[in-house]
């Protein structure tokens, strides 16, 4: 498979993982700087584990020295992004923070554009300018006064994010599962001095594992791995389908019903990203046919 196709297919895993995000979080019951201080801690640990891995394969090669302020910058925009996520997913509801969080391809090519010159392609523009429509229908209809804390914290989330994916594009040799684990240590010493001193049960901590592995561990590495192999813009648009399963995992598990809006919106940004996948397809099948 070509670098790119591989990007694709990393980009799309790290979505369906992502996706579960919100089911997760309805699963516990606990203070939102407690489940971001264990989330971020079992998250931290999957990523050193993985990292530990990585410098086992490649015996006794020296560490990059290319991390820097841009290393440690990329872990303040990791941090962020974590912790804007589930302190969003607890203010308001599911369908709202991934709504804004679908704005992604569209900060990420814009701060592609500015710092590395990279141009969207015609179809990325076509499809997210749809996207967009699915975004404003969701948004313009489903949000009330109560959610607005939930939503600038969601768009900041949104924002580092994109600034995330663009710097692990732009500084290939930078260690994002280095930047990621970092990132999740500083999630847990912001949470420290928030989060209850009672130590959750079984069942919580059991459920607080497999959020972070699954969405802070596996869910970064894929997706900022696949990022490196697509542009920008590009692969925002692919994690837009997270907007469609997000809500529909927590709507099977919990009946927590996204509303006629949400679904209309959430189909014409599938819509877009189908259309979009599938013009690709055509147009690379067509220079192979020539």
């Amino acid at each position: 498979m070509s670098e790119r196709t591989v990007g694709l297919l990393f980009v799309a895993a790290a979505t369906v993982l992502w996706s579960t995000a919100g089911f997760f979080v309805r699963l516990i019951d606990l203070d939102v700087w407690t489940t971001l201080g264990w989330r971020s801690l079992f998250g931290a640990a999957a990523l050193g584990l993985i990292l530990l891995r990585q410098r086992r394969t490649a015996g006794s090669a020296p560490a990059s020295t290319a991390f820097g302020w841009v290393g440690w910058l990329a872990v303040l925009f990791s941090a962020v992004s974590m912790l804007g996520y589930i302190a969003a997913l607890k203010l308001t509801s599911v369908a709202n923070v991934l709504s804004i969080y679908a704005t992604v391809p569209f900060v990420a090519a814009g701060i592609a554009f500015l710092w590395m010159g990279e141009r969207p392609e015609r179809r990325v523009v076509v499809a997210s300018l749809v996207a967009m429509i699915g975004v404003l229908v969701v948004v313009g209809f489903s949000t009330g006064a109560g959610d607005l804390a939930g939503n600038a914290t969601a768009f900041l989330m949104t924002a580092s994010f994109a600034a995330l994916l663009v710097m692990a594009r732009r500084y290939p040799a930078l260690g994002m599962v280095k930047v990621n684990a970092l990132g999740a240590l500083a999630c847990v010493l912001v949470c420290l001095p928030l989060m209850s001193d009672i130590v959750p049960g079984a069942y919580d901590l059991a459920i607080l594992a497999l959020f972070g592995v699954i969405c802070t561990g596996l869910a970064y590495v894929l997706f900022l791995t696949g990022g490196r192999r697509v542009p920008s813009g590009e692969a925002g648009l692919i994690a837009l389908l997270d907007i469609v399963l997000g809500p529909l995992w927590v709507f099977l598990a919990f009946s927590e019903n996204p509303g006629a809006p949400t679904i209309v919106g959430g189909a014409v940004i599938l819509s877009s990203v189908a259309w979009y996948l599938w013009a690709g397809h055509r147009q690379r099948g067509l220079v192979v046919s020539a």
